[in-house]
Protein backbone atom coordinates (compact mmCIF):
# COMPACT_ATOMS: atom_id res chain seq x y z
CA UNK A 1 0.00 0.00 0.00
CA UNK A 2 1.11 3.62 -0.79
CA UNK A 3 1.16 6.34 1.80
CA UNK A 4 1.14 10.10 0.86
CA UNK A 5 2.80 13.31 2.76
CA UNK A 6 -0.91 13.44 4.46
CA UNK A 7 -1.21 9.99 5.07
CA UNK A 8 2.01 10.36 7.37
CA UNK A 9 1.29 13.47 8.96
CA UNK A 10 -1.42 12.14 10.26
CA UNK A 11 0.10 8.52 11.47
CA UNK A 12 2.79 10.83 12.85
CA UNK A 13 0.23 12.65 14.65
CA UNK A 14 -1.71 9.75 15.92
CA UNK A 15 1.86 8.17 17.20
CA UNK A 16 2.53 11.20 19.02
CA UNK A 17 -0.81 11.86 20.97
CA UNK A 18 -3.27 8.43 20.09
CA UNK A 19 -5.87 9.84 22.60
CA UNK A 20 -6.55 12.55 20.04
CA UNK A 21 -9.45 12.92 18.54
CA UNK A 22 -10.29 12.29 15.30
CA UNK A 23 -10.62 16.45 15.08
CA UNK A 24 -7.58 17.53 16.97
CA UNK A 25 -5.61 15.21 14.37
CA UNK A 26 -7.26 16.98 11.82
CA UNK A 27 -6.15 20.28 13.04
CA UNK A 28 -2.86 19.03 14.08
CA UNK A 29 -2.00 17.33 10.85
CA UNK A 30 -3.63 20.53 8.33
CA UNK A 31 -6.57 19.16 7.09
CA UNK A 32 -10.40 18.86 7.32
CA UNK A 33 -11.82 16.55 9.76
CA UNK A 34 -13.49 14.15 7.11
CA UNK A 35 -10.72 13.84 5.70
CA UNK A 36 -8.57 13.15 8.77
CA UNK A 37 -11.54 10.58 9.20
CA UNK A 38 -11.63 9.27 5.73
CA UNK A 39 -7.94 8.48 5.69
CA UNK A 40 -7.75 6.93 9.21
CA UNK A 41 -10.65 4.78 8.09
CA UNK A 42 -8.92 3.68 5.05
CA UNK A 43 -5.56 3.09 6.99
CA UNK A 44 -7.29 1.15 9.55
CA UNK A 45 -8.78 -0.78 6.13
CA UNK A 46 -5.62 -1.15 4.39
CA UNK A 47 -3.92 -2.62 7.90
CA UNK A 48 -1.79 0.27 8.24
CA UNK A 49 -3.54 0.86 11.65
CA UNK A 50 -3.75 -2.04 13.26
CA UNK A 51 -5.63 -0.61 16.28
CA UNK A 52 -5.66 1.17 19.56
CA UNK A 53 -4.87 -0.05 22.67
CA UNK A 54 -4.20 0.34 26.34
CA UNK A 55 -0.72 -0.01 27.88
CA UNK A 56 -1.05 -1.25 31.29
CA UNK A 57 1.60 -0.57 33.68
CA UNK A 58 1.56 -4.32 35.13
CA UNK A 59 3.14 -3.09 38.33
CA UNK A 60 1.51 -1.17 39.59
CA UNK A 61 -1.60 -3.41 39.78
CA UNK A 62 1.16 -5.70 41.55
CA UNK A 63 2.91 -7.69 38.97
CA UNK A 64 5.92 -7.09 39.92
CA UNK A 65 8.00 -9.94 37.72
CA UNK A 66 8.77 -10.03 34.06
CA UNK A 67 10.11 -13.11 32.49
CA UNK A 68 11.12 -14.04 28.64
CA UNK A 69 10.92 -17.35 28.17
CA UNK A 70 12.86 -18.77 25.58
CA UNK A 71 12.03 -22.01 23.73
CA UNK A 72 13.50 -24.50 21.64
CA UNK A 73 10.97 -27.21 21.01
CA UNK A 74 11.03 -30.70 19.70
CA UNK A 75 10.81 -30.66 15.45
CA UNK A 76 10.61 -34.09 15.27
CA UNK A 77 6.79 -33.92 15.60
CA UNK A 78 4.84 -31.73 12.64
CA UNK A 79 2.60 -30.54 14.93
CA UNK A 80 5.12 -29.52 17.53
CA UNK A 81 4.94 -25.84 17.05
CA UNK A 82 1.01 -25.39 16.56
CA UNK A 83 0.54 -27.59 19.50
CA UNK A 84 2.71 -25.45 21.75
CA UNK A 85 1.42 -22.21 20.60
CA UNK A 86 -2.26 -23.46 21.03
CA UNK A 87 -1.28 -24.65 24.58
CA UNK A 88 0.68 -21.46 24.96
CA UNK A 89 -2.22 -19.33 24.59
CA UNK A 90 -4.24 -20.41 27.52
CA UNK A 91 -1.64 -19.66 30.21
CA UNK A 92 -3.18 -16.01 31.53
CA UNK A 93 -0.10 -15.14 32.67
CA UNK A 94 1.70 -15.07 28.98
CA UNK A 95 1.51 -11.77 27.69
CA UNK A 96 3.19 -11.71 24.35
CA UNK A 97 4.37 -14.58 22.10
CA UNK A 98 6.85 -14.45 19.37
CA UNK A 99 8.33 -16.99 16.83
CA UNK A 100 11.46 -16.90 15.60
CA UNK A 101 13.88 -18.86 12.74
CA UNK A 102 17.23 -19.71 14.65
CA UNK A 103 18.51 -21.54 17.70
CA UNK A 104 15.48 -20.41 19.75
CA UNK A 105 11.83 -20.91 18.13
CA UNK A 106 9.28 -19.28 20.65
CA UNK A 107 9.53 -16.38 23.23
CA UNK A 108 7.30 -16.03 25.61
CA UNK A 109 6.44 -13.20 27.97
CA UNK A 110 5.48 -13.99 31.29
CA UNK A 111 4.53 -11.70 34.10
CA UNK A 112 3.68 -12.74 37.99
CA UNK A 113 2.74 -11.08 41.12
CA UNK A 114 6.12 -12.48 42.35
CA UNK A 115 8.68 -14.75 42.58
CA UNK A 116 6.89 -17.42 44.17
CA UNK A 117 3.80 -16.84 41.92
CA UNK A 118 5.99 -16.90 38.97
CA UNK A 119 7.64 -20.16 40.41
CA UNK A 120 4.28 -21.67 40.15
CA UNK A 121 3.76 -20.55 36.91
CA UNK A 122 6.44 -22.10 35.50
CA UNK A 123 5.99 -25.14 37.04
CA UNK A 124 1.99 -25.75 36.77
CA UNK A 125 2.00 -23.90 33.16
CA UNK A 126 5.07 -23.97 31.74
CA UNK A 127 6.96 -26.96 31.93
CA UNK A 128 3.83 -28.57 30.88
CA UNK A 129 3.49 -27.47 27.13
CA UNK A 130 4.42 -29.84 24.78
CA UNK A 131 7.40 -30.54 22.79
CA UNK A 132 9.81 -28.38 24.76
CA UNK A 133 13.41 -29.29 24.18
CA UNK A 134 15.00 -26.24 25.63
CA UNK A 135 14.11 -23.50 28.06
CA UNK A 136 15.78 -20.91 28.82
CA UNK A 137 14.68 -17.23 31.52
CA UNK A 138 15.72 -14.12 30.97
CA UNK A 139 14.49 -12.18 34.11
CA UNK A 140 13.35 -8.65 33.22
CA UNK A 141 15.42 -6.25 35.18
CA UNK A 142 14.62 -2.89 34.26
CA UNK A 143 13.12 -1.15 31.07
CA UNK A 144 15.79 1.49 29.42
CA UNK A 145 13.60 2.18 26.26
CA UNK A 146 10.77 1.85 24.46
CA UNK A 147 9.76 3.17 21.49
CA UNK A 148 6.81 2.09 19.00
CA UNK A 149 6.95 5.44 16.88
CA UNK A 150 8.24 4.99 13.56
CA UNK A 151 10.37 7.99 11.45
CA UNK A 152 7.26 8.46 8.99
Amino acid sequence: MQIDDTDRRLLRRLQANPEATAAELAELAGVTATTCSRRLDRLARDGVIRGQHAVIDWPALGWEVEVSLRFTLDKTDPRAFDEFLAAAREVPEVTEIQTFLGRVDVRLHVIARDMAHYQQIYREKILVLPHIADIEALMQVAVIAENEVLPL
